[in-house]
């Protein structure tokens, strides 16, 4: 089964917490603060993966959870950092914000990408001591991981893209100037996913050949199998039309070429307008005054298109038209890598957060909610059983005009507040 667009939902790993804790050893006295930091939780981290040329394996697993840091102990003791959770992508896939659509990042290369930021962990009470406060009953929580809802889309990626009817031979050529083996039968819908092979021209030269499976008239409506995967050729710098000039299904090449340039037209216009070369399969069939080749270079040239005529079985005309390939791309700009869409307010984090992000709404029952990823962060370092840590807390509501804004929303003295699981009366 070929699977080449899926949805997941990746999550990384939260920071673990620090540890309040107080040096206690015979003959120490006040042995002061020393709990340790919390470990940082794990990375969502994407790699390419060369062996693969499907998302297949995203299947049946969808969702991926990085491990949480470990929490910080006494003795100043670091809690472990979370494991990071590496995922492997044929390449060429897209990633996409689920919700927005925004690409992400174009995994083409071999660099390694981390889409989600483990939470750092949180400070121990062993960072809070100074000389006016010298027992500190209060550490920092971790922060949570980021985690996002991801579009995995394949592109493949090969810089010429074979199109054109069903049994036109397009696998046939790709089997005959590759080592690649796709299916070839003499019957339509031969080629049921799209398959690539790298064409070997000498010296250490070469490309890579696409191939997908055969459009019909319609597929722009959802017709036949090709049009879903047209997606693949769209990074090709050179499409290579594929015509059967035999004439043994009843239709003129004319005819043919004319149903895959508007398939092509209504999928996109860039596509269509990409650089064009005319395969004119199975001349070992016809005549060599044969009208119905006559006729297509004819409609060939008027579009500045090359025809070559070949055959897949005796191997005519193949390598000139391997050596016409080698020219164009010679000429043509490289493969397109998709530059991510995504701005830094789409990719901010805990760490990144604002307080002038902070959102305030009236509730049905008339509480005042407040959210946002700064306020929560807040509430993530606050001991609540300790005063200290609440004048802190107070602190930076006023210092993050988080007081005045639930004023402007009409919070008035006793108002009930909450903010995420604290509730409290407003006190003005």
């Amino acid at each position: 089964m070929f699977i080449d667009k899926i949805k997941i939902f990746v999550k990384a790993g939260a920071g673990g917490n620090g540890a309040v804790s107080f040096r206690r050893e015979k003959y120490v006295a006040q042995g002061g603060p020393d709990g340790g930091d919390g470990g940082n939780g794990g990375n969502i981290i994407f790699k390419t993966d060369e062996g693969t040329n499907t998302l297949l394996a995203f299947r049946y697993k969808r969702k991926f959870i990085a491990e949480p840091g470990g929490n910080g102990e006494g003795a100043k003791r670091h809690g472990k950092n979370g494991a990071d959770i590496i995922i492997k992508v044929p390449k060429g896939t897209i990633i996409r914000n689920a919700e927005s659509g925004k690409i992400i990042k174009d995994m083409s290369d071999d660099e390694p990408f981390t889409v989600c930021k483990g939470g750092r962990g949180g400070w121990g009470n062993k960072h809070f001591a100074t000389p006016t406060r010298q027992i500190p009953r209060f550490a920092k929580n971790g922060l949570p991981g980021d985690e996002k809802e991801l579009v995995l889309e394949l592109k493949m990626i090969a810089d010429v893209g074979l199109v054109g009817l069903p049994s036109a031979g397009k696998s046939s050529l790709l089997a005959a100037v590759s080592q690649a083996r796709p299916k070839v039968a003499e019957y339509h819908f031969t080629t049921l996913e799209p398959s690539l092979g790298v064409v070997n021209t000498g010296e250490d030269r070469g490309f890579v050949m696409a191939d997908i499976p055969g459009l019909i008239e319609g597929a722009a409506e959802g017709a036949g199998l090709g049009h879903d995967f047209l997606r693949h050729i769209e990074r090709c710098r050179l499409l290579l039309q594929v015509v059967d000039i035999s004439g043994i299904e009843g239709r003129t090449a004319s005819e043919d070429f004319d149903t895959i340039s508007q398939e092509l037209e209504e999928f996109s216009e860039e596509l269509a307008g990409r650089p064009r070369i005319i395969a004119a399969n199975k001349c070992d069939t016809i005549l060599p005054d044969d009208e119905n080749l006559a006729s297509l270079k004819i409609l060939a040239d008027a579009l500045g298109y090359k025809v070559f005529p070949i055959s897949t079985v005796t191997r005519e005309g193949i390598h000139e038209l391997l050596c016409e390939i080698e020219r164009q791309l010679a000429t043509l700009p490289p493969i397109t890598v998709y530059e991510s869409e995504t701005t830094e307010a789409d990719e901010e984090s805990y760490e990144d957060a604002l307080p002038e992000d902070t959102e305030i709404r009236r509730a049905p029952g008339g509480a005042f909610v407040c959210t946002g990823k700064w306020l929560e962060k807040l509430c993530g370092r606050i001991n609540f059983d300790d005063r200290e840590s609440l004048m802190y807390f107070q602190k930076s509501l006023n210092d993050g005009g988080i007081i005045d804004k639930l004023r402007a929303a009409g919070c008035a003295e006793g108002d009930t507040v909450k903010m995420f699981d604290i509730e409290f009366d407003f006190v003005d």
